[in-house]
């Protein structure tokens, strides 16, 4: 076996989160894709490790890198399918420097794989940034591209209830069309919308049968019946779950209960704040933890100091816990996805691969990219992130490449 890439690394004294398990005492080898993970007692035939690598896949001794994880996490790098901004860019800036820089900074969380996610503007706004982040993913491959991949685009709205708008401007609202969508097939992987809108229903069956696009259902004030017939014409998934959708009440289940009572997937922001504590695991004990997707909504202020900021065009006051427009609805998070996971950690009885599953398989098992991405599994890319016991970000590798590296002190 030889390596495509001519430098190989090997993490060693790490625990390595599997599917299901925490593996120790075992040496991860990879270049662009997880090549092997071997126990140390295969090394000794050899010498050590630098000796195994150089011999079985016919690499200098100076394109290898060993690295000592000092029994800190090895996990699968994280997927958020939901993510307007960090770092004082947005999305809806429509420019390749915002986008990038939204990318580099993700790999602090740990994030090796986003949607850049769009939200309700004005049309021109939206094909903007649509062509943006289509230009940017044709040349993602090449060797002067940082941060974390981009999988494709989560458009977020127009095609939501005004009622349920949360901090979406509702006078950009608009009703299901396919001439938004049509010249971007390509690159939009998730469309959150009303099922109850005029032509919803016929718009979730055109695009789920003419493309591999998934419709999620938010910002909805979608009652049972129509929620159900939404999933039934093709609905995979839920948008920030609880959060601008009609509530569950015994005698009107609403979107809440449709999602409930079906086995779409749903999306969680984890910050304690969108959802009380006790709610991070309600929905995944009933539906079970496979359908449950950690997402942030970070807006630009995230990674920022408090204070006053935008975001979709509407003013959004930032504190240490969340960001709210002026009547007080929530705008997005400053959520970070390394901090979910942590929150869930501390808020549920979930095992940590279990925990890490929600924010690296199962949103890579919805968008359609788990034959190569979302596991630490041979052959898939090798997007890894490193974490110690607080959930404290020291390195994350994008299909192989260091893209962060936090100093030790």
């Amino acid at each position: 076996m030889h390596s495509k890439t001519r430098k190989i690394n090997a993490i060693k004294n790490g625990r390595i989160i599997m599917d299901d398990l925490v593996v120790e005492n075992k040496i991860l080898l990879f270049n662009e894709r997880i090549l092997e993970w071997i126990e140390p007692t295969e090394i000794k035939t050899f010498g050590n490790i630098q000796e195994y690598i150089t011999k079985k896949y016919c690499v200098h001794p100076q394109d290898i890198e060993i690295i000592d994880a000092k029994g800190q996490f090895v996990s699968p790098g994280f997927t958020d399918i939901h993510i307007h901004g960090m770092g004082g860019f947005d999305v809806m800036d429509g420019t390749s420097q915002a986008i990038e820089n939204i990318g580099k900074l993700n790999c602090s969380s740990g994030v090796t794989s986003y949607l850049p996610t769009t939200m309700t503007q004005d049309t021109e706004k939206i094909l903007s940034a649509f062509d943006t982040i289509q230009e940017l993913m044709t040349h993602q491959r090449g060797s002067n591209f940082k941060g974390a991949r981009i999988l494709g685009v989560h458009m977020e709205g127009p095609f939501i209830s005004s009622t349920f708008k949360g901090a979406q401007d509702d006078q950009f609202v608009a009703q299901p069309n396919m001439k938004l969508v049509e010249n971007h097939l390509n690159i939009i992987k998730v469309i959150t919308l009303a099922p109850e809108l005029i032509g919803g229903i016929d718009f979730i069956k055109r695009v789920s049968t003419e493309s591999d696009i998934i419709c999620s259902m938010g910002h909805t004030g979608a009652s049972f019946e129509q929620a159900l017939l939404g999933i039934k014409a093709g609905i995979k998934s839920a948008t920030h779950m609880f959060n601008a959708m009609s509530a569950l009440h015994h005698r009107d289940p609403g979107a809440v209960g449709a999602v409930l009572t079906s086995d779409i997937y749903f999306e969680m922001i984890a910050d304690t704040i969108h959802t009380h504590p006790a709610m991070l695991s309600f929905v995944a004990d009933i539906k079970g933890t496979d359908k449950m997707i950690l997402v942030t909504d970070a807006m630009r202020a995230t990674c920022m100091k408090c204070g006053q900021y935008e975001l979709g065009g509407q003013k959004v006051t930032v504190t240490n816990e969340s960001a709210r427009l002026a009547d007080g609805t929530l705008a997005g998070s400053v959520l970070r996805m390394n901090q979910a996971i942590k929150n869930m950690v501390e808020n549920t009885s979930y095992d940590l691969p279990t925990i890490i599953n929600m924010a690296s398989a199962n949103p890579a098992k919805l968008i359609g990219c788990f034959a190569e991405r979302g596991s630490i599994s041979c052959g898939k890319y090798a997007d890894i992130t490193v974490f110690n016991d607080a959930f404290e970000i020291s390195r994350t590798y994008v299909e192989g490449k260091l893209e962060f590296h936090k100093e030790e002190k």
